[in-house]
């Protein structure tokens, strides 16, 4: 998934500036896609620039709120419909994990504790946003559903990680790794 097409199926719900915009990355997508303010403002500019959306309003301290164009509209029903999702998966916490055996037993021991409370605290606040009433429209209720997919992956890395504290064993860095 492309920045670029979040942002427009963002906007073809309602206007929204870039602040706008970020809030519902920070609430809403974050479990399933980031978005850091730094890259939500280049990106709308690329999108006005192609024709994909257009300024409809301008505020207080350069505040600009756009709102998708016809061409946005297919643009990202085009992508919706005619291409395959990038499945590809680059975890460095998983990556991290691989390497463990490099790790003095405390220290890996360690590092999985605090992936169990990342996941467990990411969890936490996912069931606090589904715990808030929703509307029942059709883009509210397709946010829901994603919303429990992050529910069951956080709390699926969650269990996983303490299974694997629990699997660890206490041996130490092998393979001609020095201690």
């Amino acid at each position: 998934m492309s920045l670029r097409h979040a942002l427009l199926g963002l906007l073809a719900e309602r206007p929204m500036s870039g602040y706008d915009l970020t809030k519902v990355f920070d609430s809403s997508l974050a479990y399933v896609w980031s978005a850091k303010h730094s890259q939500i403002y280049p990106e709308l500019a690329r999108l006005r620039d192609a024709g994909l959306i257009r300024q409809v309003a301008a505020g207080a301290r350069g505040r600009k709120e756009y709102a998708i164009t016809d061409a946005g509209l297919t643009e990202v029903r085009r992508w919706l419909q005619e291409t395959s999702p990038d499945r590809t998966v680059r975890d460095e916490s998983f990556l991290r994990v691989f390497f463990l055996w490099l790790m003095e037993p405390a220290k890996a021991r360690d590092y999985l504790r605090g992936e169990e409370e990342y996941h467990r605290a990411k969890l936490g606040r996912y069931e606090e946003i589904a715990s808030s009433p929703a509307s029942e429209d059709p883009a509210s209720r397709s946010a829901r559903i994603t919303l429990e997919a992050g529910i069951r992956h956080e709390r699926t890395l969650a269990d996983w990680a303490a299974w694997a504290l629990r699997h660890l064993g206490g041996r130490g860095p092998r393979r001609g790794v020095p201690d």
